[in-house]
């Protein structure tokens, strides 16, 4: 058999000069000057399906079509029929410009022509299309002449017509050294596949939405500064690709085992990758860009929405909670079964809008609070869990199994994973409803109207009694309340609204002072019994101190001190409740000055937040005295000074008369009021001296 000669090796010596300067200045305005488009449309997705097909089924052959062996037929029909059908039309326009292509190719490779200046040509031959039809166009044809090549081969054992072709192709001698060309045909398909991957990222700049980014302005007018360079690399590299197959007819084995050819074809695919991946980090900015612009639209349009009468909610929660029909979003707590936001329609829901971190207390309460509710047509509410999270960083197996074990907890609806709220509803909620991290009761009519932005401190205060949870409920209750006992312990202790209904006079003391504790109970007990009056005790706690808490009531348990709250949530709500109380009377408007529940709120938090112990006494329901522990200390060591009063006006009304009499202008009060979404009151009056406070902030971390 003949042998062709070997290509010149200068021809390669060449290429490689090429690749360090290609990407200059210069070379970008050559590449440039050839482009100018006429603005025809082309669409070349479907061809692209095509020529990717044929691509991978090249790769296919070469054991097959080496072992003599043939290809059974596969579902090639089933699978691109519809591609195939598609591409059809913009087939019939470009099967000339095609065929050109071709020809060129062909025609250059087989005079070991220049593979720059051939690139360079075959530019301007396609001048007039779009920079992904070149790409594309290019492709088809090297998949015309790759898929030619490797259907004789393939064909080659068991048709005569192919075995003729391959004759006079002298391709025998390439099957004959089949093992000796495989590096080469590895090399050519990794080529292949990352021309296919720059190919698929150009395509994809094209077909990214104009109406969320703009090819004039960053970050994809940035992105398009790149895209004549890879598309150049890519006819280049089709070129060389095309010279590989070319070279293989008739080619001597002594050529065919060089390595020159495959070092050719391995720099390039380098090339194409380093390509591809700059492309994709583009892309990755721009689907980021339309991402951000898609979210602002939904903003937008949530925001609008919530503006305009609604027939009932289920067009505002299809928005809030899943948009799509392709999965049921909501879990029924009760029954653990997947449902559709329709089971709301017409309802009043309570968005409870959280992160992962809810406390064990918050969840007693609201689910004790929740279950009052069923079976009481007074009250006809649901509640839907919608949790926050950060939707950038990874969802880990941990925030799995806490999401999973609160939502087991929950007997409302919760959503079926955090992930589904999409990012504009969560700027929603964070900037209009004003979200951080306390969680937070949204109330929707069953319009959908927004009836309350949180109704939280509301349920905490007053339980279902706030249905329908309105803001003209909250000051219709507000209005019938004053500060009494009822509304200090409410449900939490049962015992005391007993011992008040026996004209029994009470005691609420707190703090974390062990020792002040002893001595205030043993002093209580006897001025008590000096007194003639029937006393009880009741430990309240100290507010965010749990552990601190826990130890203090077994000592009190231990040595019969006074009475105590088994459960610990009950100390939680106790000064939840409280917090509570002052955000709503803040979101009322009202102020320590004209306010009694405000005033006897933030004095108790004052005395919360002093290292003393603290105590206050009741008879009845409104009948109070309350100070700091060094002041109720000495009224009760100094009690036969208002004994007598205590005889006439009652033991609490002369100890309220006693303490104001040892008020002195020398004292030192502080407030620690807890981070609610309501604001700092500008004016805070002292619980002792009715002064103006001086104003300073705290910020406290305690992992008691």
């Amino acid at each position: 058999m003949a042998s062709a000669p070997a290509l010149p090796p200068a021809r390669f010596r060449g290429d490689r000069r090429m690749f360090s300067a290609s990407d200059d200045g210069t070379m970008l305005k050559q590449i440039q000057g050839t482009h100018a488009p006429d603005g025809r449309d082309v669409d070349v997705r479907p061809i692209l399906d095509i020529v990717e097909e044929v691509f991978r089924r090249a790769a296919t052959s070469l054991d097959s079509a080496m072992s003599g062996g043939q290809q059974g037929h596969d579902s090639f029909e089933d699978k691109t029929a519809g591609a195939v059908l598609e591409a059809s039309g913009m087939l019939e326009a470009l099967a000339y410009i095609i065929q050109k292509v071709s020809c060129e190719i062909q025609c250059k490779c087989s005079g070991g022509g220049d593979a720059h200046a051939t690139t360079m040509s075959l530019l301007h031959m396609l001048s007039n299309y779009s920079w992904d039809a070149k790409v594309v166009i290019a492709l088809a044809a090297l998949a015309i002449a790759y898929g030619e090549f490797w259907l004789v081969l393939q064909l080659y054992a068991s048709h005569p017509l192919a075995k003729s072709v391959a004759v006079l192709k002298q391709l025998p001698d390439l099957i004959e050294h089949s093992n000796a060309l495989k590096s080469r045909f590895d090399a050519l398909n990794s080529l292949i596949k990352a021309m296919l991957d720059v190919t698929k990222s150009i395509v994809e700049f094209k077909q990214l939405p104009h109406q969320y980014i703009s090819p004039e302005h960053p970050p994809l007018s940035v992105a398009m500064t790149h895209i004549p360079t890879a598309a150049y690399w890519t006819i280049r590299s089709v070129v060389a690709s095309a010279s590989q197959i070319t070279s293989l007819i008739g080619m001597s084995y002594e050529y065919l085992t060089s390595a020159t050819e495959a070092w050719e074809l391995s720099s390039l695919a380098h090339k194409e990758r380093n390509i591809h991946e700059h492309l994709m980090q583009q892309l990755a900015l721009c689907y980021q860009h339309i991402d951000e612009k898609k979210q602002l639209e939904a903003y937008h349009n949530l925001v609008r929405l919530f503006e305009l009468p609604q027939l009932d909610n289920v067009r505002i929660l299809r928005h809030l909670i899943y948009m799509k029909d392709d999965l049921l979003p909501l879990v029924d707590g009760t029954t653990k079964s997947k449902v559709h936001v329709e089971v709301l329609k017409r309802k009043t829901v309570l968005l409870l809008i959280s992160d992962l971190d809810i406390s064990h207390e918050e969840l007693v309460i609201l689910d004790k609070i929740y279950r009052q509710s069923r079976g009481r047509p007074e009250f006809q509410y649901e509640i839907i869990w919608l949790p926050i999270v950060d939707k950038s960083a990874p969802w880990t197996e941990v925030e799995q199994q806490r999401f999973e074990q609160l939502q087991s907890m929950m007997p409302w609806y919760t959503l079926q994973h955090p992930k589904l709220l999409e990012p504009a509803v969560i700027r929603y909620i964070k900037e209009v409803w004003h979200f951080v991290k306390k969680m937070t009761l949204v109330v929707l009519d069953p319009q959908g109207k927004v009836a309350c932005p949180n109704a939280l401190h509301m349920i905490l205060i007053w339980g279902n009694m706030a249905f329908p949870f309105t803001a003209m409920k909250e000051e219709a209750l507000w209005r019938d309340e004053t500060w009494r006992l009822e509304l200090l312990v409410d449900e939490i202790d049962h015992n005391i609204l007993e011992w008040m209904a026996h004209k029994k006079t009470i005691c609420l003391h707190g703090g974390e002072d062990i020792e002040w504790i002893r001595r205030f109970t043993h002093n209580a007990k006897e001025v008590a019994a000096a007194a003639g009056i029937e006393l009880e005790l009741v430990y309240v706690g100290k507010s965010k101190a749990k552990e601190r808490t826990r130890k203090i009531v077994a000592i009190i348990e231990r040595e019969g001190l006074s009475h105590y709250w088994t459960d610990l949530t009950s100390y939680w709500y106790f000064w939840t409740r409280l917090e509570c109380m002052l955000y709503s009377k803040m979101q009322q408007g009202k102020g320590v000055d004209n306010d009694r529940i405000m005033q006897e709120v933030m004095t108790i938090l004052s005395f919360d937040g002093s290292d003393q112990g603290w105590a206050t006494m009741w008879f009845g329901s409104i009948e109070v005295a309350r100070a700091k522990g060094d002041l109720i200390q000495e009224s009760f060591t100094r009690y036969e000074e208002w004994e007598e009063t205590a005889r006439v006006k009652g033991f609490v009304i002369a100890l309220r008369e006693f303490l104001q009499q040892l008020h002195t202008p020398h004292h030192c009060n502080r407030l620690i009021l807890p981070g609610i979404e309501g604001g700092i009151p500008e004016r805070v009056i002292c619980a002792e001296c009715s002064r103006p406070m001086e104003k300073y902030f705290m910020y406290r971390c305690c992992t008691d």
